[in-house]
């Protein structure tokens, strides 16, 4: 008897969840390592980072920003203080709101940005989508859709 028998959950189910977790966890760490040894930026800034560059004019209130990636707020908040000691974002207050900031991508991000996302990619690429067929991947984003 396993400690999670009785819950509800099928050995199977359990399998695929468990399976589901290591892969991410795979995945995320390889790229991690590749973006840190290739461009010195983990991989939570290189999310924000790319995040802000997909943004119109290069910005997001903080609010949003912290929506968008996986950290918490306060999370969110000590990497942008890194991110603006490096120089590749800064702060910015915004108009509307005198409580509100919107963190802005600057050139240097967007250049530090651009050399690391062949790496990133490259990572996603061997790392993901190269075990894959198209008709997996298909199947693939259908499941996650259903989850999202």
């Amino acid at each position: 008897m396993t400690v999670l028998s009785g819950e509800g959950l099928s050995t199977e189910e359990l399998v695929v969840w468990r399976m589901l977790q290591r892969a991410q966890v795979r995945i995320t760490r390889h790229l991690e390592a590749e973006l840190l040894l290739g461009h010195d930026l983990p991989l939570a800034s290189y999310d924000v980072l790319l995040q802000l560059a997909e943004a119109p004019e290069r910005r997001l209130r903080m609010n949003d920003l912290a929506d968008r990636v996986l950290l918490s707020r306060s999370g969110l908040t000590r990497l942008i203080d890194r991110l603006q000691r490096d120089g590749l974002v800064e702060r910015e207050a915004c108009a509307s709101d005198a409580r509100g900031l919107f963190a802005v991508l600057t050139d240097a991000g967007v250049d530090r940005l651009a050399e690391a996302t062949p790496t990133y990619l490259r990572g996603i690429r061997t790392q993901f989508l190269d075990s894959l067929d198209t008709a997996d991947i298909e199947r693939c984003r259908a499941m996650l859709a259903k989850l999202l």
